[in-house]
This record gives C-alpha cells, structure tokens and sequence, in this order.
C-alpha cells in the first residue's frame, strides 16, 4: 500500500435549518416534514469521498483537489466537492430509490424544506470508521452529529407531531480510508490487514448504533470494492494488473462484515449488504490484455487523471499554474478517474447491477 496515502476519502456533518425553513412557524415546518415522510422516506448518507457530494471543505488544491479543475467536467460541468468527473455513489443510490440526491451539509443553507425533508449527506472525504489521520469526522462522529440535528427537530416538533422513530434509510459507505491509514502509517499492506479486526468491529457497532439508538429502518452499508486494482496499486504495475495482497484484504473485510451483518440481523430485515466488490471485479479483472473491457471501457487500470508523477494527484499545478498531469478524452471510456476514485461512467455501471436489489429491500 505504497502510495496508499492517496488512497479512499469519505465523511459527513450536522443540519441546520435554511433561512426559508427558519422562517416559518414549527407547525408548518413540522407539518411539511411529516408530509414529506408519507411520501418518502428520507435518506441519510455517513462515509466518505465515494459517497461526498461537496462536504470537504475547500482547504486549497493540494489538499482538496475535488474543488478545483478538472473535477466536475461531466457534472455539474464545474467543480463541485465531488471525488469524480461527475456523479457519485451517493447519487445513484438515491435514484435506485426514486429520489433526489440529498442535500449536502455544507449546501444546507441553500436548500429548500422539501430538500431537507428528504434527507443529508453528511459523508466527508477522508473519513473512515476510525481516524484516518484526515482530520475529518469518522463514521461515528458523523452519527453524533446527525442525532444532535434530530433533537434539535424534535424539540421544535415535539408540542406538534409528537416523537416519531421512523427515521429512514441510512447509506453508510466505507472505501478504505482506515486501511490506506494504517498501511501508511506502519509502512505496509499487512499492516493494513491486521487492521480488520478492529475496523469491521467498530463498523458493526455503529451499524448496531444506526438501528438501535438512532431508529433507522433501513441500513444499506457497502462493501470493499477489490482495492488492489485503484490505480493507486497498479501504476507501480505499470497498469497491467492487480495487487493480490490489497485485493485478498478487501476480500477479508467483507467476509468479516458479512459474517457481522449476519449475527445483526440473521432475517435480513433492517440491514442491506450493498455489493460492490462484485462488479467491480467484474469490470476491473475482465481484461484482455489490452486493457480494453467488454463493458465499454478501454482502460480500467489507468486513471483519466494521471499525475505525471506517483506522488503527484489529479488537478495538480506548478507554481506558474502548468499542469503537472495528464487528462484523457473521454471519461466515458475510463472506469477509474483519479487514482482511488471512479468516473461517473463507472458508478452508473455499478450501479446498474444494484438498482433493483435496492428497489426490492426497500418495498419490503
């Protein structure tokens, strides 16, 4: 896990009313949410920058390249806080579901009642389950802070609706950030593996949180998508395969989260394993030597975006404002955008493998 300091970002924050929504009186406020749950059940979104639609703080382009050029070119057509060309996870799951993308928290402010009645994502770059070292908020700080905005609702809600439990569906995604952390901070991938234990653990027992303390409905976690072939492990290979050793620990935290899930809720009732280990692989390892897929895809190990250097990253510049990286095309025909991060071409095919088991899971 080499340069796997580059490696996953996710997160999330708290909520706010907008001025609009301050405006009016708690009745209506209340009134307006409680029309909105009859219709939809709102969507809660914890992890990091595979599910982040704007939260990371623009902290300069070094830091927060998802803010600056070329980030954003396919949508919005602008740099916009999302990890990607264009869409991300977070945006197509919220469409399996039939609904708009959530608010951001950081955009709360300018969203209307009706947005934020439907949910927030409160992922954040960076973030793991654990700290990262990323100074942003893990998984469960994230749930902290969305239990304060609950009872700040409540309070104003309580003379009007009374309590309601019937919180939603949460989305809670998870990339590899604790992993990258670990193996850069003890210099290695099997630093990283031994780290499972302790991250899947942790992982459960904000799960177990989610539904018990929280009262969520539904709760859709993914999995590890095989990590060994990010570009950030097969430059070193000269993009011309996979790192086994990354790929088998992927394949080790999902065979412990599975076996979690399974002791949580044994009748898959609350709890939805959200797969994308599978096409993934399926993508990534159907290769035929040409680094062209079946899927439409010409290259599935090599990033768009590729720094000229291992150390450098997307979007990155020299003090006279040169690019220090290359930019294909097409993103279209590229599954990975930057060196952690897929294209919004790649996220809608992934996603097209789930759309109907998330459709399902929700109308039971």
């Amino acid at each position: 896990m080499a340069a796997a300091a580059a490696l996953l970002c996710l997160a999330l924050l708290v909520v706010l009313p907008s001025a609009a929504s301050a405006a009016a009186s708690p009745a209506d406020r209340c009134k307006s949410e409680r029309g909105s749950r009859r219709k939809q059940e709102p969507l809660w979104v914890f992890g990091d920058s595979y599910a982040d639609t704007g939260n990371l703080g623009d902290l300069g382009r070094e830091l927060t390249h998802s803010w600056y050029s070329p980030y954003g070119e396919t949508f919005p057509r602008r740099p916009a806080g999302r990890f990607s060309d264009g869409r991300v996870l977070t945006d197509f799951v919220a469409s399996a579901l039939g609904m708009p993308t959530p608010v951001a928290y950081k955009g709360r402010r300018r969203a209307s009642r009706d947005r934020l009645a439907r949910g927030m994502n409160f992922a954040v770059g960076g973030a793991g389950v654990l700290d990262t070292g990323n100074f942003q908020r893990n998984i469960s700080a994230q749930i902290d802070l969305f239990q304060a905005m609950q009872k700040q609702r409540r309070r104003g809600c309580a003379r009007v609706a009374g309590n309601n439990n019937n919180t939603g569906t949460a989305l809670v995604v998870v990339s590899g950030n604790d992993y990258a952390y670990a193996a850069d901070k003890d210099n290695g991938t099997s630093a990283a593996i031994a780290y499972i234990p302790t991250v899947v653990r942790e992982l459960g027992y904000q799960l177990r949180r989610l539904r018990d303390e929280v009262g969520m409905r539904r709760v859709v976690v993914t999995n590890l998508h095989p990590m060994g072939c990010t570009p950030v492990f097969t430059r070193p290979l000269n993009y011309t395969g996979c790192d086994p050793l990354a790929n088998a620990g992927a394949a080790q935290h999902n065979a412990a989260l599975a076996f979690v899930l399974a002791a949580l809720d044994p009748a898959n009732a609350t709890f939805l394993l959200l797969d994308v280990h599978t096409p993934f692989a399926a993508i990534l390892l159907d290769d035929d030597g040409d680094n062209k897929n079946s899927r439409g895809f010409t290259s599935t190990l090599q990033p768009c975006c590729e720094s000229f250097t291992p150390d450098g990253y997307c979007g990155e510049q020299d003090e006279n404002g040169t690019r220090q990286y290359a930019l294909c095309d097409d993103p279209r025909r590229y599954f990975y955008w930057d060196a952690v991060h897929p294209t919004q071409a790649a996220w809608a095919a992934v996603a097209a493998t789930f759309k109907a088991t998330v459709k399902s899971f929700m109308s039971t």
